[in-house]
Order: structure tokens, then sequence, then C-alpha cells
């Protein structure tokens, strides 16, 4: 890979951290509901999203014989990255460094399921 690609990805990836800071930042100013309650109804937020993805799923197979076909792949992709979204700004609610935490849980998962890193790999 050369390095303009290594690049482009770094951008991305801090470009989402700084959107899980800021909506983490604007969450915490309009959030009505404070101290540990806001803390719990903010994980449960994520149940919420999980079941839109439910929905949006039952929907693009029309499996509601009632409604029939209501939602596409395309609803379903953006319900999944509704509830991606959602837990890294969780995360973030969590701790302040969330993305230290989740990139080290991904090598972590990397690790156990795909073993080491190959030798000679161009890290």
């Amino acid at each position: 890979m050369n390095g303009e690609g290594t690049a482009d990805a770094a951008g991305a990836a801090d470009g989402l951290w700084r959107s899980v800071d800021d909506l983490w930042t604007w969450l915490e100013a309009a959030s009505p509901v404070g101290g540990r309650e806001g803390l719990l109804l903010r994980m449960l937020k994520l149940s919420e999203e999980v079941g839109e993805v439910a929905e949006a799923v039952i929907g693009a197979v029309g499996q509601n014989p009632r409604k029939g076909v209501t939602h596409t792949w395309d609803d379903v992709r953006a319900e999944l990255c509704d509830v991606a979204l959602t837990a890294l700004v969780a995360l973030r609610t969590l701790t302040p460094d969330a993305r230290g935490t989740f990139e080290s849980h991904v090598a972590g998962v990397a690790r156990r399921s795909l073993g080491p890193p190959a030798s000679g790999s161009d890290a």
C-alpha cells in the first residue's frame, strides 16, 4: 500500500473521532437528564438503535405480511451506521480516550481471531 492510502485512512479516522467528540459534547450540553441516570439512558440508546436495525431488516424482506416491504437494504446499512456511531458516542461517555480504548480492543480481537500479523508485512 502506498503512503497516500494510509494518509487518507488516517484522515478519515481523525474525522470520525472528531465527529464522535463533537456529538458527545453536543449531547452533554443538550441532555435533559444528567448524572448516573443520563449515563444509563445513553447506554440504553444502543438497544433502541439495534431495534431499528431489526425493523429495517424485517421491512427489507417483507417479513410482516400486513405491511409488506417497507424498507430497503440502504435503510439497513444506515441503521447499522447509527448503531456504530451510537456505540462510539456511548464509549466516549465512559472515557475521554474512546479512540485509544476502541483501537486497543479491536487490535486484541484481531490478534485473538486472526493470529499475529504476518511477518514481512507492509506495516
